[in-house]
């Protein structure tokens, strides 16, 4: 299963193991709860929607 990393160099959300922005090593972090100004939401449901995709090819 994906989980969402963390670079903490420069404080950004990834999917990868390394950040896209400082390309800094990146540590599994757990998702906040939500909020309404959510600031990971695209990378939660971009790993749902692959979730999804796998599920509905088998």
């Amino acid at each position: 299963m994906i989980r969402i990393r963390y670079c903490t160099n420069c404080k950004a959300y990834t999917l990868g193991e390394t950040c896209k922005k400082c390309s800094g090593k990146t540590i599994i972090n757990a998702p906040v709860k939500y909020t309404k100004d959510e600031t990971i939401a695209k990378y939660r449901r971009e790993i749902k929607r692959k979730s999804l995709d796998s599920i509905s090819k088998v």
